[in-house]
């Protein structure tokens, strides 16, 4: 769970300081109660703000301890510069919070200072309301998840392995906007690294992930050709090659380009992007983790950010294909899908019976396997980061993976590229909408609606949020 710090705003006034105190402390351990509730821990200043001296130094002391959300508490009215002076004294991810007591105009101190904050550019989130309210407690755990991803980007490493892929502008971005915006540094590494090492990895590690893949699969459908147990070897040869890159190089997500150079001439990446999007491998269970293929930047980091919100493993698709007679769209992308999405299961046997390792298409010369799956239903949040000129957005839909007969998703899957895994998706997005507004061929989601999660960390990015959905737009 988060580290969640806490700075109680008073009156600057002696006489109405200590005439609220005892109410301001109060209402700090509630909140401080409800945080542990929720499982955070709590920071706390041992102090109740009514000075700038105090502001700055109990801003300081917090900000020491690194939490990954810091919260400005208004219970009473609160002289709006201790706000702005502490702001200065905190970095990483801000809220303002308020009680709603008709008496104490805590909600006002709220809006003097995040009024003061907007006019020196000091990105917050702001709510009010009371604690009692499972509503509010809900929201405030909405805001603690989108502060803890926002501030775990700040100071992570990208791991690009190849550089831009088919001509795609959308899966390149500036580093220097990267680590300006979202505090993540790239690190630049060849794919002959993937290789090289590849070949190091020992002959037993490579034959134990083949035989557990052959022992759990739904099928291993060897061709002689395209897919051989000497292909399959050499898929699990690179998943090791680039967990060894992950390790060496403190990388905290990756990408990688793939195509066309191993494609063509080694082996797809399929099997080794699947399974470092899982929770599992044949050596135990695992972090989930983002890799993303043809070392889609912008996908990347969108898939970390709902990792980092969710824990849960991400999905990785193109748009391929929309059936306007169903309202479904075919969301694939070679061998991209955790095999987790196949059941949502946490146990590797349950999702792998139904997965099958299919030979690659003509698309892929070099040859190996698919890791081929339909997606199991479920609700399901949709995003993307793009950009519009020089400008970040993130487009966000609600949407669900449908509930298809077994017989009906093969049917749909055969219409595009069937030895691919399939998400068959309704989204709440127009059609029409959509395509026109979308800015890229890749998008991302995870289970659940976590729509309010993402608007806020946006927000606190400095991002605007477009719902293509039509939902609301803003903070939570």
């Amino acid at each position: 769970m988060a580290k969640v710090a806490i700075l109680t705003m008073s009156d600057g006034r002696d006489f109405a300081y200590q005439d609220v105190l005892d109410y301001c402390r109060d209402h700090e351990a509630t909140l401080a109660e409800e945080l542990r509730r929720q499982g955070h821990t709590v920071l706390l200043a041992g102090q109740i703000v009514g000075d700038s001296q105090t502001a700055v130094a109990g801003a300081r002391l917090l900000a020491g301890q690194r939490p990954d959300l810091t919260v400005f508490h208004y219970p009473v009215w609160a002289f709006p510069h201790f706000s702005l002076l502490a702001a200065g004294a905190t970095d990483g991810p801000l809220l303002l919070f308020s009680n709603m007591h008709p008496r104490y105009p805590g909600m006002v101190g709220l809006l003097a200072a995040g009024g003061g904050l907007d006019q020196v550019g000091r990105r917050h989130a702001r709510l009010c309301g009371d604690l009692g309210d499972p509503e509010v407690a809900a929201k405030l755990g909405v805001h603690i998840r989108a502060g803890a991803a926002v501030r775990a980007l700040s100071g992570s490493t990208f791991g690009r392995i190849g550089g831009r892929p088919m001509g795609m502008y959308t899966a390149v971005s500036s580093s220097a906007d990267w680590i300006r915006i979202f505090g993540v540094d790239v690190e630049e590494i060849d794919q002959w690294e993937v290789v090289r090492r590849a070949a190091a990895v020992s002959p037993e590690r490579a034959r134990a992930g083949r035989e557990w893949i052959e022992r759990l699969a739904a099928r291993v459908a060897y061709d002689g050709r395209s897919l051989t147990p000497e292909l399959l070897e050499r898929q699990i040869r690179m998943y090791h090659a680039i967990r060894e890159l992950v390790a060496e190089w403190h990388l905290d997500f990756c990408g990688i380009k793939g195509q066309p150079e191993l494609t063509n001439h080694f082996a797809t990446t399929d099997v080794a992007e699947a399974f470092l999007n899982d929770p599992y491998d044949w050596e135990g269970p695992k972090a989930p983790f983002v890799c993303a293929t043809e070392s889609d930047m912008d996908g990347a980091l969108t898939m970390q950010i709902l990792r980092l919100l969710t824990g849960q493993p991400v999905l990785f698709a193109d748009v391929r294909h929309y059936h306007a007679d169903r309202g479904l769209w075919d969301l694939c992308n070679s061998g991209q899908h955790p095999t987790w999405y196949a059941a949502r299961s946490d146990d590797p046997a349950v999702n792998l019976a139904r997965v099958q390792f299919l030979p690659e298409s003509f698309y892929f010369p070099a040859g190996g396997a698919s890791v081929r799956h339909i997606a199991a239903p479920g609700e399901m949040t949709f995003a993307r980061l793009s950009r519009l000129g020089e400008r970040y957005r993130l487009q966000v839909t609600r949407g669900r993976l449908a509930p298809l007969e077994d017989a009906d998703a093969e049917r749909l899957a055969a219409q595009s590229s069937p030895e691919w895994p399939h998400a068959f998706a309704q989204l709440d997005a127009p059609a029409a909408g959509f395509l026109q507004r979308f800015g890229a061929n890749h998008i991302h989601a995870v289970p659940g609606d976590h729509t309010a999660e993402l608007e806020v960390a946006a927000g606190l990015l400095g991002i605007p949020v477009d719902r293509l959905d039509g939902g609301p737009e803003g903070s939570a």
